[in-house]
């Protein structure tokens, strides 16, 4: 009993709980990658018809609608690329950077704008939208000018 009490309060220390943690971290997100990957490979597919049913397929609608689904479905692949790029990134370095969080914000945004219905869309979305792309620029260029004047 006694040993069975020792064993729990050695892996309660806080070096072994943090590392227990840091184990969960690392095992969560290589599950969410390989998750993730499974969701892109379908994305992919599935984006491969979408491009083959409308771009081949005669329809009533305006070619630009079209091109703005399409484009907006290549676009989610590639925000799904870059979550995937952070993933990855933090399972190198465990350290999450923050450049390619903004990074990735800014293109999901810039992905809203661009297959945004304006009809839809009142005067409120569109101070929201702008600042929004204000703050993560902002944000990037704090990032990029902080790095390139303190390199490591």
């Amino acid at each position: 009993m006694k040993k069975l009490l020792k064993q729990i309060m050695e892996a309660t220390k806080d070096e072994n709980f943090l590392h227990i943690f840091e184990n969960l971290e690392v095992l969560i997100s290589k599950v969410l990658s390989i998750f993730l990957l499974g969701v892109i490979l379908v994305s992919i597919v599935d984006l491969g018809i979408i491009l083959v049913e409308e771009l081949f397929r005669p329809s009533d609608s305006e070619f630009g609608k079209k091109f703005l689904n399409i484009l907006g479905l290549f676009l989610e692949v590639l925000i799904a690329l870059e979550v995937l790029e952070n993933i990855t990134s933090y399972l190198r370095k465990h350290v999450i950077q923050i450049e390619l969080v903004i990074v990735t914000s800014l293109i999901a945004v810039c992905r809203k704008i661009i297959i945004i219905d304006l009809d839809k869309l009142k005067t409120f979305d569109i101070f929201g939208l702008g600042f929004t792309i204000i703050a993560l620029s902002i944000s990037y260029w704090i990032i990029r000018t902080t790095i390139a004047n303190n390199p490591k």
